[in-house]
């Protein structure tokens, strides 16, 4: 079967078999595919949760209106983005370039630049706005990886964050959570995955110039 294929069995699922999980190797490739998601200046300015505790989970499901999904789903992925994104942050990453590539810090003037000169010139506001967007960068490159492993998933931003913050601890990290998708296996139950995927037409969705 095609990516284009699964693509359109893909669905935003609301009811997952809570019998099916993943495993860990499948687990580990959907978070590498993750790790690898494209990011502005590479800085991936935001951490990513796998919650799979239970009593976590129905709290979490408390401050997401009661989201079946929350419990049902094998994990629930969140996505938080880092609050601090300042110099140090900066030179964080560019430590990792550096030992990565093997190369000295020395060599890398012009990226530093680059990079310091781009987080010093952006107001709180529009950090946060920036980071989440990577973010969700990310999360679409989960929902595809799944998708082609025929893992089923539900992107979700219903959800109160400053509950979801405390009940995980993320004030502490420097972190706040934007979005989450919880992943598993569709319940035979699950009516909306049965319905006609409705996308507008190609000829009003493309516009070629």
């Amino acid at each position: 079967m095609s990516l284009i294929e699964k693509l359109q069995k893909r669905a935003a699922i609301k009811n997952f078999d809570a019998t099916k999980k993943l495993t860990e190797a499948q687990l580990d490739q959907l978070l590498e595919a993750v790790q690898l998601a494209p990011s502005s200046l590479g800085l991936q300015a935001y951490r990513v949760l796998v919650v799979e505790n239970p009593e976590i989970r129905e709290k979490l499901r408390e401050a997401s209106h009661g989201q079946a999904q929350l419990t049902q789903s094998s994990q629930v992925i969140i996505f938080a983005i880092e609050k601090e994104l300042d110099k140090d942050y900066g030179n964080y990453y560019l430590d990792l370039v550096a030992k990565t590539r093997g190369i000295g810090r020395e060599h890398l003037a012009g990226y530093e630049q680059m990079v310091q000169g781009t987080i010093a010139t952006l107001t709180e506001e529009q950090k946060i706005n920036w980071s989440t967007k990577q973010a969700y960068i990310a999360l679409g490159v989960l929902l595809t990886a799944a998708a082609e492993m025929d893992i089923d998933a539900c992107p979700m931003e219903g959800f109160d964050a400053g509950k979801f913050d405390e009940i995980l601890g993320l004030k502490a990290l420097g972190l706040s959570a934007v979005v989450m998708a919880p992943v598993g296996y569709r319940s035979d139950e699950d009516v909306y995955s049965k319905m006609e995927k409705v996308r507008r037409p190609k000829e009003e969705l493309f516009i070629h110039i």
